[in-house]
Parts: C-alpha cells; structure tokens; sequence
C-alpha cells in the first residue's frame, strides 16, 4: 500500500512538472489561460506575455563560414480592446547591403474559447507583411486573425544573419507583465562576447560547456581518360570540432514598465541583455580584439572610410565657404556664416547613421544628405575656416543612451568647435537650431567628441543656459462673469526652438484652435507672432483673450484663479515610486506678470499668501508674490527647473515640489461686493 501511494505521488509530481513545462512550448495553450479575466499581479494590464524564450546559435557550412540564427517563440494573453495592439507584432532586419539578413514567422496562431472548447485561428498569408523601411532597413510584420478580449496568441519568428557580431537585444521586460522571459546563446570558442545588462532587474544565469561538431562530405570526381568511360565519385568527410558555450538567462514575474512624465527613453531603464563581440579567434588565426572602451569605440569609428576621410575631403566647397568667409573677421561671424551656410543649401533626408551613405561631396552636389553627411561636411568647413572643429558622436534619446561601449551605441554625429571659453555644438539637420541650442533628439546625456590624432574626450549634451517662457497679462475681471485681457508671450533659446518646430508649418487657424483648447477653452483674437524665422530673436505672440472658465459667482462674492489658464492643472509626477531618472531635456524658467483690474463695486475680501520655494540641493525653485493696490491685483510667479535631469532618488522631493506650486496655483481670489 505505501509503494502504491509512493509511486501515485511521484507520478503526480511528475504530471505537474511536464504540464507546467508544457505551458511554455508552442501550441500548448490551456482553457486556463484562456479563461482569465485578469493578470493576477497587476489587474489593469491590457496584455501580459505569458511566456517569451529565445535561442541564438550559430551554424557552420564551407560555403558560408557561420550563421547566426535567432529563433523567438512568444505566447501573449489579450485582457482588454486596449490590448489589441500586441496582436500586431513586427521585426526589423537589415538590407543595407549584398550580405542580408532574413526574417520568417511561423506557428501564429490565435485562441479562443468557445463555447467550452478551444478555438484555433492560424495566421494567413494576407496577415503577413513585408515592408522596406529605408535603404537600410526592413521589415516583416504580422496580424494576428480573429483577436478578442480573452484570446491568447501565440508565433514564432526567425532571424539569419551573416553578421555573427550583432546579436540583437533581449529584452526581459515590457510595457506589460512578462511571466517568463528565457533568453540562451550557443556561442562557438572563436567569439568573445562583452555582456551588459540595462534596468533593475537582473535575470538568473548558468552557463555549460559543450563539445560540438559540424561534419562536411565533400564530392570529387574522375572523369577518366574519355567520354565512354563514364565519371566516378569519390566522398571524403571531414569534421570541424569546436566547444560552445551555452548560456541561460531566465527572469521571471516582470512587472510592466509603464511611462511617466518626463522619461527620456523608457528603453533606457527596461530590463534586458546587450552583447557585444570583443574578440574573435580563429584556429591558425591572430587574435582579433575588437572595441572594448569608448576610446577605442571612437578610434574605430574614426578610421572608417566614411567618417574620417569624409572629413579631409575640402575641394568640392573651398570656392563656395572663400565667398561666405569673405570679409568677416570674427571666429563667432564665421560660425554663424558656415553654420548657416549649410542649414541653407543640405537639407537632411531623414536618415540617421555617423557613416556616410553617398558621401559629402554627393550631398553637396544634390544639396540633400543624412545626418553624417551634412555634419561632417560642415566641421570640414569650419576647419577649412580656420576653426578647431571635431565631430561628437552621439546617441539620439530614440536609440538610448550609450550606456556601454560598442559601435553600435551612436547612431548620430554632430559638430563641435573648442574655444577658450568651451565648446560650441551645431546641428546643421536642423533648421531651427543655433549654435549650443540642439534638437531635443540630441540632448541625450554624453557624447565623444574625436580629433584628427585619434583622441577623444566625453562630451554634456546637457544644456547649462536657462531656456525662458515669460508672460506679461494685464485682465479686467467683469462682473457680467468673465475676465478678458491681453498677454504678450516670449520664448528663448530650447524652448524658442521647440515652438518653432512644432508650429512653424501650423496654419495660424489650426493653432489657435488649439491654443484655445488647450488654455481652458479661452477665445483669442488679435493673434500675432513675431520672429517666426529670425533665429537670433526670442518667439514672440500677443493676443488679446476672454476667459469664463476661471471666473465663479457665489452670491455676492467671486472667486477667481490668480493664475487663471496659465496655471498647472495637475501633478505630472502620479507614481508612489519611480526607478528610473527625470528628464527635463534643458533647464527652463517660467515667469508670469499678471495684473487683474477688480470691477467697480467690488473689493478684495481675501487674496493668497506669498510662497518662496526650494527644491532639494538645487533641483528648482518657485516664487510666489501676490499684492493688492487699491482696484488691482498684481501677481509675479517664477518657477525654475535648474537641473535638466533629476536622479530618481529625489523623486519624492520633486513629487512634492510640483505639489506645493499646484496647490498655491489653484488657490482663489475672493471679491466682495460693496
């Protein structure tokens, strides 16, 4: 009897065990799955990947040398319509040359339950798509069939590259739950790979070493002394022995990563594995060391034949940059002459790369270019000029920071100029810049900046120099039930640029819709705007508004918002907790001059207090000053982010912070009749 209940439980154990592996096979989706409601640790999750393993190897045939195969099995549960999305999936892969790479998806298949029985909906080939993204880019896309709340999808996808450096990164986390993330690499002796981890949490690994063989039959053939003697065949094998290291990266029960205000890149903090091939040996091979710090990174990059030597080209522009130097004496004038020079005649195509495609003389002649092209024809320029100018890689804050070192972290170029008093950085891509004022997309933590000898050095990207909004309003508050005024707004340096780039094709009557939108439905007339296309002016715009959100009658009394649409309407900062930093993009300053006339009639009961505010160690500040001379109210506001980025640790501080200017913002005026 005990040896029939011994072998009933190990038989139990063995059950569970087998079923539960099974959970993470293809095509082994249970009604369990299918009927939750819900994820269990996180009730408002629209998805959750309830299982996603991936394998990386590497094949060899004489032929082709290695292939690298990466092979993606994933399982996603559908919650909620909001969901629907991740029933979409794509992958890039890369076409930039004659050596492509190839990308095939297999096995998707939806679930469904109904009626009690599972339901199976296959992906057809009108699913499936197969784009170009641009020259250097595809990509396969699918659609998954006959999605609902409740199904759970399930593919696979393939990819087989002849470029056995670069594989791609495994992410662990998502902006939904991930039960289970694995992750294993079959990696020949030959290839060393550096691996970092990004984020907070840290996968399970173990690691073995195996013997691994790859057999080759090679024919040859004697064709004899003459045609009637026929042909022989003769097979011969050989046999290429190599050890391989497999390793497993396993992470489980990943809470989502969800957005924020002020995230420059939520990749940047997401949990997952970056590698990079620092050393190849190859049997009766030297040593090959590849990057292995930022210095060498940079040297490399250097030494290609489309960055370095795209730098030395000079003839294709001397007579044209002789004409525009003429006469200016200053190094500033001929900057800002170059400078302008190039954001006039090179537009950029919308491709990213620190390589040349066409090369400069190319993008010259066709006066269009990427963004490698037109950056580094104009440090060529400026070096022509006279001018210590060197190119900065950097990383966009689209493709992260560059946290470890590989080629693969830049994926722009910029150009810098060392004066006595510091560097100056130019972006010709961008129309609307100015000298030390980027595009956001550049403002991405550090850069390397690499002279002519090779050196290099680390660069901020962080502006130091207070970008402004200014205010100035002078309102009548009616007793009919609504204020109306006029304001004059200003803008400086980042938050100059900004405007410019998000209104400059607006057409005036679809920006003031918005502009009343998004001002508590104010009406505004009398718009004007200053400065549109003089860079070295701040933005100006004037208009004259009415407001009868910010205005409420109580009997004999009204009440009414200092600040009235101006003000903050809530918290950006809502998480209990954050891990990862704030990202402001650029220091910024808002000053507010607000004079309100009271109607006749009328007198102040009862106005704010005045508040003077610090952020902790420096992070900002906020001024309060409010005052009441006979028929007027005479407001000033001033807040200040001094620092553009805010390590996550003071996020409480600047939590309350916000809260504090909030709650001051919104506190009323009181009116009492007379």
């Amino acid at each position: 009897m005990h040896l029939k209940k011994t072998f009933l439980l190990v038989l139990f154990v063995f059950l569970f065990y087998k079923t539960n592996a099974q959970n993470f096979e293809l095509g082994k989706v249970s009604i369990e799955e299918l009927q939750e409601k819900a994820h269990p640790k996180d009730n408002d999750a629209v998805a959750a990947v309830l299982f996603k393993k991936g394998k990386t190897s590497y094949d060899y045939s004489k032929s082709n040398g290695f292939v690298m195969t990466t092979e993606v099995q994933t399982r996603i549960k559908i919650y909620k319509k909001e969901g629907y999305d991740w029933a979409n999936q794509k992958v890039r892969y890369y076409i930039g040359n004659s050596s492509k790479e190839n990308v095939t998806f297999s096995d998707a298949i939806t679930y469904n339950l109904v009626d009690g029985k599972i339901e199976k909906t296959k992906l057809s080939k009108d699913g499936e798509f197969d784009e170009v993204v641009n020259r250097y880019w595809g990509q396969k896309k699918i659609s998954m069939p006959n999605v609902q709340e409740g199904s759970v999808i399930e593919f696979e996808y393939t990819i087989k590259t002849p470029y056995v450096g670069s594989p791609k990164d495994w992410s662990f986390q998502a902006s939904i739950p991930v039960n289970y993330s694995e992750y294993r690499t079959f990696i020949p002796e030959y290839y060393t790979f550096n691996v970092n981890y990004k984020g907070f949490i840290f996968p399970k690994v173990t690691a073995e070493k195996k013997a691994k063989a790859v057999l080759f039959s090679t024919m040859e053939r004697d064709e004899g002394a003459g045609l009637m003697k026929g042909q022989a065949s003769n097979y011969s094998q050989s046999k290429l022995s190599y050890e391989e290291t497999r390793t497993t990266y396993l992470a489980e029960n990943l809470p989502a990563m969800k957005e924020e205000a002020y995230v420059n890149n939520i990749e940047n903090y997401t949990s997952s594995l970056i590698q990079e091939l620092s050393l190849i040996k190859y049997p009766n091979q030297p040593l090959k060391s590849l990057s292995t710090d930022w210095k060498a990174v940079a040297k490399t990059i250097y030494d290609y034949d489309d960055f370095g030597l795209e730098l030395e080209k000079t003839g294709y522009f001397e007579n044209d940059v002789n004409a525009v130097i003429a006469g200016l004496n200053t190094p500033e004038e001929k900057v800002a002459a170059i400078f302008n020079f190039v954001k006039a005649n090179v537009k950029w195509n919308n491709y990213y790369g620190y390589s040349c495609n066409d090369g400069v003389k190319k993008a010259y002649k066709d006066k269009t270019g990427n963004i490698a092209e037109i950056n580094l024809m104009l440090t060529a320029m400026l070096r022509y000029a006279g001018l210590t100018a060197n190119p900065v890689l950097l990383s966009t804050r689209s493709n992260g920071v560059a946290i470890f070192p590989n080629r693969t972290a830049f994926d722009y170029v910029i150009a810098a100029i060392e004066t006595p008093s510091g560097l100056v950085l130019l972006d010709a891509t961008e129309k609307f810049s100015l000298p030390n004022v980027l595009p956001l997309r550049d403002l991405n933590w550090f850069g390397r900046l690499i002279r002519k000898d090779g050196t290099s050095t680390e660069v901020s990207l962080t502006p130091t120099t207070l970008s402004r909004e200014t205010v100035n309003m002078n309102a009548v508050v009616s007793k009919e039930g609504f204020i109306s005024g006029k304001l004059r707004k200003q803008f400086t340096d980042q938050e100059a640029l900004s405007f410019r780039q998000k209104n400059a094709a607006t057409k005036e009557d679809t920006y003031l819709e918005e502009l009343e939108s998004d001002n508590n439905s104010i009406e505004v007339n009398e718009y004007t705007r200053e400065n549109d296309l003089d860079l070295s002016k701040p933005i100006v715009e004037s208009y004259a508004f009415k407001d009868t959100k910010d205005f409420e009658r109580i009997n004999d009394k009204i009440y009414i918002t200092p600040s009235l649409f101006l003000g903050v309407k809530e918290n950006p900062f809502k998480q209990e907790s954050r891990e990862y930093p704030v990202d402001f993009g650029f220091p910024v300053q808002s000053k507010y001059n607000i004079t309100l006339e009271i109607p006749e009639g009328y007198v102040v009961e009862t106005i704010p207090t005045g508040l003077n505010i610090a952020g902790v160690d420096g992070i900002g500040t906020f001024k309060y000053v409010i005052a009441n001379t006979g028929n007027k109210v005479q407001i000033i506001m001033t807040s200040e982010i001094s620092k553009a980025i805010v390590a996550a640790d003071y996020y409480q501080a600047l939590k309350e912070f916000f809260q504090k200017i909030l709650d001051k913002q919104n506190e009323k005026i009181i009116l009492k009749k007379v």
